[in-house]
């Protein structure tokens, strides 16, 4: 018997999280009337990583399991979903370079790879701002998608960020 669990619950989650999928983006297509994404290339994260005879790929059973959790969120299909609600709303999902967003402060503009004490946790060493890691990161991907040349519009559209009530 294999792991895990039963076709009939994988077929069943697999539908909650669509579900999921489609509420989320709607809510955000709603309200929303841009949405500022990182430009993840997610065909590259999700590669294996198994080499070739002469070169072996190292960390092979960690990468596979990384790409199994990376393609059971479904990233790409977010995506998409998200785009096709916001350009039928007249909105646009623009697409953000994410290098160096983790390493860069959001109040002053400062990068520097010090800055990221952990994994979690960010400390500007030039003026002293602290804020989760994943925060700060998400605040300089916002900045950069709403900056006039931000990186690539993927949709037509030209409605502010946040939608009157």
């Amino acid at each position: 018997m294999s792991k895990g669990a039963p076709p009939h619950d994988a077929a069943k989650a697999a539908r909650q999280w669509l579900h999921w999928q489609h509420v989320t983006t709607t809510r955000i297509a709603k309200r929303f009337g841009a949405a500022v994404l990182e430009d993840l290339k997610i065909r590259n994260m999700s590669a294996s990583a198994k080499g070739t005879v002469e070169e072996p790929g190292r960390n092979v059973a960690r990468k596979a399991g990384l790409s199994r959790s990376i393609l059971a969120a479904a990233w790409y299909r977010f995506e998409l979903l998200l785009t096709d609600k916001l350009a039928f709303l007249g909105g646009s999902v623009v697409k953000v370079d994410p290098r160096y967003t983790s390493v860069t402060c959001s109040k002053c503009g400062s990068r520097d790879k010090a800055n990221r004490e952990n994994q979690a946790k960010f400390l500007c060493l030039s003026c002293g701002h602290a804020d989760h890691a994943d925060v700060n990161a998400a605040v300089n991907i916002l900045l950069a998608g709403t900056r006039p040349s931000a990186a690539s519009e993927t949709s037509g559209g030209s409605r502010g960020l946040e939608r009157a009530a």
